[in-house]
């Protein structure tokens, strides 16, 4: 008896012999364009376009979507070849989400969505409140952006949707960074949000990203424990006040805070006003390197030095000069730590895996003379599950040092 053939309305895409069908199998989410056999009908599909994915001996393997102007060519959506995506699919995988994030928090701020770590490849959701910003950066989300608001408005009942389209990620699947809002009106003003009991601003449409990094939030209130009475803190990349807002709801005595945007330290500004500890808060504007040289200069040191810059190795081309930025920032930041005091070093490139990020730690922390013990090694919160077999998805490393 043949069996039948499933979703018979989707096309068919095969993997070539030469695929590692085991490994997609066991789960790993995306199929690369030398992956496929490529003819002129693959070709022709509709970036974002459903698909039956088959191994080279057509057996059906799963729902993909399917974009044929990028690198990923497939992402697997579904590994029942049976499945409808459609609607009811999105409101089911959201309702999955928001399950995770409900038990875990007391309030409606978080990442609800994590891309293929929450089963929807490439879209990632941030909420604020009432407020959700949705970033659809693969081709299939975008294609199908209004039944994914509908569902996100259905399952949350958020009055606002705001559709971020910045970041490269959308350019690489041909996409355009045309930002909008979806559902309701963009907040006039920076919302605040409650984390680890400071109050950090959240700028949703003129800000970084999505407008605040939820992924810190467990690291913020490690290094909030590192805090005390006299404690001088130094937040350098500090973006809206992240660890040294937490450290001074923890009681710190003092904390500076650096970035190179004045915009993302005028908010870092507000949520000190708004947390109380504005009259023990301080900001400095400059490059990160040269601030931490002049810092050393002028012969200041505190009790904690985080510093959190942005990727410095983005991809696998950058990798080792990003190596050597974390090396030299750990070397800087480490003449700044008085003795007995703690370093914080972290990292959101997924090229430098722990291991190498570690290693460039400590030989910085080395070449500044200093001799550290390693205490905590930190990740991304639980509102950024990842996919085990999808490195990407677990890209944050925080290492606390005590000097």
């Amino acid at each position: 008896m043949i069996a039948p053939d499933p979703n018979p309305d989707l096309p068919r895409v095969r993997l070539l012999p030469k695929a590692n069908a085991r490994a997609i199998r066991h789960g790993f989410p995306w199929v690369y364009a030398n992956e496929l056999v490529t003819d002129r009908r693959t070709r022709a599909l509709a970036p974002g376009a459903l698909a039956v994915l088959e191994d080279s001996a057509r057996t059906p393997m799963g729902v993909v979507a399917v974009n044929p102007v990028s690198r990923i060519m497939c992402r697997m959506l579904e590994r029942d070849p049976n499945a409808q995506v459609d609607r009811a699919w999105l409101t089911a995988r959201l309702s999955h989400a928001l399950a995770l994030r409900t038990q875990l928090y007391d309030a409606p701020f978080y990442r609800l969505v994590h891309a293929e770590g929450d089963g929807l490849p490439g879209v990632v959701i941030d909420r604020f409140g009432d407020t959700a910003v949705i970033q659809p950066n693969a081709a299939w989300a975008e294609a199908r952006l209004e039944d994914l608001v509908a569902a996100l408005v259905e399952v949350t009942g958020v009055s606002t949707v705001l559709k971020n389209a910045a970041g490269r990620t959308r350019a690489l699947e041909g996409l355009d960074d045309v930002s909008a809002v979806l559902v309701g009106t963009a907040p006039q003003a920076p919302l605040p949000v409650p984390m680890n009991g400071a109050t950090y601003m959240a700028d949703l449409t003129g800000g970084q990203k999505t407008g605040l990094y939820y992924d810190q939030r467990p690291n913020h209130a490690f290094a909030a424990r590192l805090t005390g009475k006299g404690t001088r803190v130094l937040d350098v990349f500090s973006h809206v006040g992240g660890f040294a807002l937490a450290m001074l709801a923890a009681g710190a005595e003092h904390a500076l805070a650096v970035d190179g945007s004045a915009p993302a330290l005028e908010l870092a500004a507000q949520g000190a006003a708004a947390s109380g500890v504005a009259d023990r808060f301080e900001t400095r504007q400059g490059d990160a390197f040269d601030t931490l040289t002049a810092l050393a200069e002028e012969g200041a040191q505190f009790d904690v030095v985080v510093c959190d810059p942005p990727a410095f190795a983005p991809n696998k081309q950058a990798l080792e000069a990003g190596l050597r930025a974390y090396e030299r920032i750990a070397r800087l930041a480490a003449t700044l730590v008085a003795p007995g005091g703690y370093l914080g070093l972290c990292s959101c490139s997924h090229a430098a895996d722990l291991e190498r990020f570690r290693a460039s730690c400590t030989r910085g922390i080395g070449k500044a003379g200093r001799a550290g013990q390693l205490l905590q090694t930190g990740f991304a919160g639980p509102d950024h599950p990842q996919l085990p077999q999808l490195a990407e998805t677990g890209y944050l490393k925080a290492l606390f040092y005590r000097l």
